[in-house]
C-alpha cells in the first residue's frame, strides 16, 4: 500500500529518530507532518524557564526533523502541539492531529518497556494504537539503548 499522508509522532529520542527514519525508507511519494507535542499539565508544576527550555528544545528537535526529510526529497511540514488541559494526553492530542490531516499512517517509536517501568510510565505509543483510526507503525529503539531507559 502506498501511503499518501504520514504524521510522525516525534519527541527527539532515539525510538523517535528511528520512526523518522522508517518514514524517509517509506514515504516518497507522501506528505509528512511531524509532530512534537508537549504535556503541558505534565510541566506546569517545572519553574516558566524550564517550560521555555522544554519548548525550545522541542522546535530545534523539529528544525532538525524538518532537515531530515528535505533531504531526503520528502515533502513535509512540523508542529509543536500542546495537550490541552491535566485531562488530555499525548495520544489523544495526536489523534486529534491523525484526523485533523487526515492521516493515512501514523510512524511512532516507542522505548519498549516492559513490566513495573511500563505501568509506571505509561505508554503513549500503546495509548495511541488503541484508539487509532490509522495504520500505525512502531518502531523501538536499539536494545542497548532501551535497557538504559
Amino acid at each position: 500500500m502506498m501511503y499518501r499522508n504520514i504524521l510522525i509522532a516525534f519527541d527527539g529520542s532515539e525510538c523517535s529518530q528511528r520512526a523518522l527514519d522508517e518514514a524517509v525508507r517509506i514515504g516518497a511519494r507522501a506528505s509528512v507532518r511531524v509532530v512534537f507535542v508537549i504535556d503541558v499539565a505534565a510541566l506546569s508544576s517545572y519553574p516558566a524557564q524550564y517550560r521555555v527550555s522544554v519548548r525550545e528544545e522541542a522546535g530545534h528537535a523539529l528544525e532538525t526533523a524538518y532537515a531530515r526529510l528535505i533531504d531526503a526529497g520528502i515533502e513535509c511540514e512540523t508542529e509543536l502541539a500542546e495537550t490541552r488541559n491535566v485531562t488530555d494526553t499525548i495520544a489523544k492530542c495526536l489523534q486529534r492531529r491523525v484526523v485533523q490531516m487526515p492521516a493515512d499512517l501514523v510512524v511512532m517509536g516507542t522505548h519498549g518497556r516492559s513490566g513495573l517501568r511500563r505501568l509506571a510510565l505509561g505508554s503513549v505509543a500503546e495509548a495511541f494504537v488503541r484508539r487509532s483510526t490509522c495504520p500505525v507503525l512502531l518502531t523501538r529503539a536499539s536494545t542497548a539503548a532501551s535497557n538504559d531507559k
